[in-house]
């Protein structure tokens, strides 16, 4: 239920209404009915087990529906509906592998959007996950090589590296974000939310902690934000899988200024944007969904990477964007300073911000290049019959 989940309802929901049929596979949640019609798609949840939580799992929610018949289920499904191209999200999911296997024997294409590297900080699980994509996904990539998106500079390293041979081709299309709905939040409501009353600087810190974007940096950054800006609040909005950066915060002595929000329903998102002074999540490597929806609503984010993250697509630090050294705490420390030194100065970053997205980002202009691409694939297709 993260940034990759909502970019597929998005996309799903944008490809209807542009006049297209829409059928969307995916796993079973929760209390999600197993069939159902909405805003012109039909979405199938197919049974599935969820994954007990895991440090191997990327502390994530990851369910899995293969069992005997799913081969079978999906060619119904699928035969019955008659795709031009498939759109799978997520290379490690066994819906993804399943579906591939079907477009290999179809003669369909079939584009796959990499939302997610299979990594870990950890040493140990790091060696384990290179093994993982190397013996369960990269084999399955070459089978039936899809169209792989590639959403940015680090994305694009990463599937060089471990999926080399597996896809037809590589599209650069960046994340995508409704600049109309993250806009459409109230200050107020986000200090109530966030339990702080008018003034107090915010440092909003949107996403899952997990640990690739474990708020470590932000924690142990703190300590030299609240000797210049003392009143200043650390909100982490998302949900907790992984609570060490609240222990940092206990032995740093800094506890008092992080607000742990967890899990927050989607429709509060953009009132914390319009609350907060900053954003910043430190996720790692690369700027991801909740990167660019604070830009979008002009919030100045301030983050660690490199600055050539989105592929032709120039920003530069100071002017739509505070970025350092991956890993750099003084670098995030200073930036974050020097953001809420000069709030005249960090406003006019995050307008900047607001423009680059209103140029490059818009889910419409993504919408539009998805369909650029899956036209053409479904124009060059060579069917198989069915037997």
């Amino acid at each position: 239920m993260g940034g990759s989940s909502h970019l597929s309802d998005a996309l799903a929901r944008g490809y209807a209404a542009r006049g297209h049929e829409v059928l969307v596979i995916t796993a079973a949640y929760d209390d999600a009915p197993a069939e159902e019609w909405r805003n012109g798609v039909r979405v199938v949840r197919l049974p599935a087990v969820m994954l007990p939580e895991t440090k191997l799992a990327v502390s994530f929610d990851l369910s899995f529906a293969t069992r005997p018949g799913l081969r079978r289920r999906l060619a119904r499904l699928l035969d019955d509906f008659g795709p031009d191209a498939i759109h799978q999200h997520g290379q490690f999911m066994d819906l993804t592998w399943a579906t591939g296997a079907y477009a290999r024997r179809r003669g369909i294409p079939a584009l796959l959007s990499v939302h997610t590297r299979l990594e870990n900080p950890s040493a140990r699980y790091h060696h384990v996950f290179r093994g993982l994509d190397a013996t369960l996904v990269a084999p399955r990539l070459r089978r039936y090589r899809p169209n792989i998106v590639v959403m940015d500079s680090y994305m694009q390293e990463y599937i060089h590296r471990r999926y080399r041979g597996g896809w037809s081709e590589l599209t650069p299309i960046p994340v995508g974000v409704d600049p109309s709905w993250i806009r459409s939040g109230s200050a107020e409501r986000g200090r109530e939310l966030i339990g702080v009353g008018p003034g107090v600087p915010i440092i909003l810190s949107v996403g899952h902690v997990i640990p690739l974007r474990d708020r470590l940096g932000l924690v142990e950054a703190l300590p030299s934000i609240l000797e210049r800006h003392p009143d200043a609040v650390l909100a982490v909005a998302g949900r907790v899988y992984y609570d060490v950066f609240l222990q940092r915060a206990e032995e740093l002595g800094v506890a008092h200024a992080v607000r742990a929000l967890g899990a927050v329903p989607k429709s509060d998102v953009p009132h914390l944007f319009a609350a907060a002074t900053v954003e910043s999540h430190e996720q790692g490597h690369g700027l991801g969904t909740a990167t660019l929806e604070s830009m979008a609503a002009g919030v100045p984010v301030v983050a660690w990477g490199r600055i050539d993250n989105f592929p032709g697509i120039p920003m530069i630090d100071g002017t739509h964007i505070f970025m350092c050294d991956t890993g750099d705490v003084a670098g995030l420390a200073g930036r974050l300073i020097r953001a809420l030194d000069d709030p005249a100065a960090t406003r006019l970053v995050g307008q900047n911000a607001r423009a680059i997205v209103d140029e490059h980002f818009t889910l419409e202009r993504v919408l539009d290049r998805h369909l650029e691409v899956l036209a053409s694939m479904a124009s060059d297709r060579t069917p198989v019959p069915t037997r």
